[in-house]
Order: C-alpha cells, then sequence, then structure tokens
C-alpha cells in the first residue's frame, strides 16, 4: 500500500495551497509501491529548498543535503551500496541552477539513479526570487520589471551531457507523469524527469496567473507533446513545454563498467 512509504503523522504537507509538489510526491511513491520495494532498499536524497522537503513525509530511508548538492550525495550512496534503488529530488534552484555542475557530471557518469526535478520557475522557499529556468520578460522578486535572461532547456542540457533517459511531464498531466516516472525507474543508468509544476505563492501572483486551477490550465495551455513539436517551428515552440520522452538510450552505467574494469584486474592477478 501507498501508505506504506508515507508518513501520515507529518501530515498536512508543508507545502503552499496549490503547489505541485505533493502530486509529484504520490506518483513516486505509487511507483514505489507497484515494485513491492522495501523501505529499507530504498533512498530519497534531496537537497534544499520547496521539493526538498519531500524527505519530510517518506518512511524510506532518506538523506538530506546541502543546496545543489543532491546528486552528489546521491551518486556516493549508489555507488557505495549498487543494489539500493536511489531517487535524487531537486528544484530548479537546486538542480540547474547552484546545482547544475552536478548535474551534467551525474548525467554524464551514467550512475544508476532516478532524479526527479520540480521546476517551479522560481526560488520558491527564499521569496520568489528569479532561478535558471525562470522565463524571460517573467516577473519576480529579483527581476521587478521582467527577466532579462534566457532559461535553460534543462533536458537539452541534460540530454547534451549524455544522459541515457530524459523525459518532461506535468503536474496537470498526472497520468503521464506516472508514466514517465514509471520508465525512469525502469531504465538503467542515469534517468532524469522534470517536472512543470509553477509557484502559485511566487510565480503566479507575481505574473498574474490566477488561482491553482487557472495556473493548471496555463500548464495545459502551453505544453506540446514531443511528437507534435519535432514538427513545429522554433518559434511556435518559444514559450511551450515539450513533454514525453525526449531521450531514451541504452548505455553502460557507471557501476557495470566499473565492476568490469575491476574483474578484468582480478584476471590479471590469477
Amino acid at each position: 500500500m501507498l501508505q506504506d512509504y508515507l508518513l501520515e503523522e507529518k501530515l498536512p504537507l508543508f507545502w503552499c495551497a496549490g503547489c505541485g509538489n505533493g502530486i509529484v510526491l504520490h506518483a513516486i511513491l505509487r511507483n514505489i509501491d507497484k515494485r513491492h520495494w522495501t523501505r529499507e532498499n530504498t533512498v530519497i536524497a534531496t537537497g534544499i529548498g520547496c521539493w526538498g522537503k519531500a524527505d519530510d513525509y517518506v518512511k524510506t530511508n532518506s538523506f538530506h543535503g546541502t543546496h545543489g548538492r543532491a546528486l552528489a550525495f546521491s551518486t556516493g550512496i549508489k555507488l557505495a551500496n549498487p543494489e539500493l534503488n536511489v531517487f535524487t529530488l531537486m528544484g530548479d534552484g537546486d538542480g540547474i541552477t547552484i546545482g547544475g555542475n552536478h548535474l551534467i557530471h551525474a548525467a554524464r557518469r551514467n550512475v544508476d539513479v532516478t532524479a526527479i526535478m520540480v521546476n517551479n520557475l522560481n526560488y520558491g522557499m527564499t521569496g520568489g526570487q528569479y532561478s535558471g529556468t525562470t522565463p524571460k520578460h517573467a516577473i519576480t522578486k529579483t527581476s521587478p520589471y521582467g527577466h532579462v535572461e534566457n532559461a535553460f532547456d534543462v533536458c537539452g542540457v541534460v540530454k547534451a551531457a549524455g544522459a541515457g533517459f530524459v523525459a518532461r511531464g506535468t503536474v496537470y498531466d498526472v497520468v503521464q507523469l506516472d508514466k514517465l516516472i514509471d520508465q525512469a525507474i525502469s531504465h538503467k543508468g542515469f534517468s532524469f524527469v522534470e517536472v512543470i509544476s509553477p509557484c502559485p505563492t511566487h510565480f503566479g501572483r507575481s505574473n498574474k496567473l490566477g488561482d491553482a486551477p487557472a495556473m493548471m490550465k496555463w500548464i495545459k495551455e502551453r505544453t506540446v507533446p514531443a511528437a507534435k513539436a519535432a514538427s513545429m517551428s522554433e518559434e511556435d515552440l518559444r514559450g511551450m513545454f515539450v513533454t514525453g520522452v525526449l531521450a531514451d538510450r541504452e548505455l553502460e552505467d557507471y557501476s557495470t563498467a566499473y565492476q568490469r574494469v575491476i574483474d578484468s584486474l582480478k584476471g590479471a592477478e590469477d
């Protein structure tokens, strides 16, 4: 049962009304329950930020690290014990803005962890400052007259860094999100899922997007399936979120490659 992995005594959730973090956490726990993993062989590593509070609500092993370093800790955990099922939960500030260097190297090394980055388009916990994924022209606490920087295409960065599995979903389409997380977990090697979940408290209010239901409509109107996006122009895709599986390649994961080296050395000694 899903409740086997959820610390119900910690409810209600810390997150603001209308936040999508609970939707994403539920999708992850459903996939863990589906596989009947034990709490002992499952690890959830987090960093700092709103999404970093997710480990407060799980009964699995958890590791709460410093800002931008969740992937560094989780890859270390996986390499120390390859039998563990390791998740890394990051926000856009934690994952690509402060932790961007760890993200590209985790993708390059192809350590077998599942990274779920909730992109709320700003620094939600610290007051709504812009992050590396804040859209150009958006209003934030640190760009009150409109953001002048271009946002990262996070999935594009991770794909270019060599990740085998890359996908993007949203908190609007929960059915698709469940499937993407399922595929990411099943992939052998580094897998990355970005989840679009705009912050209703800061980003939504600053940009006059309305209440939580209105923001869900905003997400829906800006979502394009990957198959359709392939035939659209760059101009037509500006400001849109391309969802679905964006990369799915079978690559040798780090632990397997490292073990092969160890075995070859043992053979040489014999």
